[in-house]
């Protein structure tokens, strides 16, 4: 299942906003937990990303997989790698998405990505990320320079892992 779209949205007064309807289908067909109990374990995982200005919302069970990818790859031992670990951790928030579809999203990670009211899911592969409306307005690269990146891209040998 992949999360796919690009889709308009807009924070309540209390910060809140509901998870796109497509993306909601997609996390209740494989994404959330069950409890033992047999309900769903809605917790969703927030974290400014890396690289540019907008949230990335991970589902439990990929922010699980990308937590343990990261941690086979630090040396606890290595002060360096920690300070690393711990800056990854620092900025990610645990949010639980209500009955409504609708989840909170903490006042720090809108400041620090200049979110404020109108805003955009996008689906990008198995997470979701949350932009301010006008930064997604324009392409991310222009036509010409896409095209030919892709295509550099999808024509690149392969190396074995």
């Amino acid at each position: 299942m992949r999360f796919l779209g690009n889709i308009e949205a807009k924070l309540d007064a209390k910060n809140r906003v509901f998870v796109p309807a497509a993306f909601r289908k997609v996390l209740d067909n494989g994404f959330f937990a069950q409890t033992e109990n047999g309900s769903q374990n809605k917790l969703l995982y927030l974290r400014k990303d890396v690289y540019q200005n907008c949230i990335v919302v991970y589902p439990a069970t990929v922010w699980e997989e990308e937590l343990s990818e990261l941690r086979t790859r630090l040396n606890k031992w290595n002060p360096e790698e920690q300070e690393l670990y711990r800056q990854f951790m620092l900025e990610a928030e645990t949010v639980e998405m209500d009955p409504n579809g609708r989840i909170l999203i903490p006042k720090r990670l809108l400041l620090k990505t200049g979110i404020e009211k109108a805003l955009r899911f996008l689906g990008v592969d198995n997470t979701m990320e949350i932009w301010a409306k006008e930064a997604l307005e324009q392409p991310r690269l222009e036509p010409e320079l896409f095209k030919t990146r892709l295509q550099e891209l999808m024509t690149k040998t392969k190396t074995p892992e």
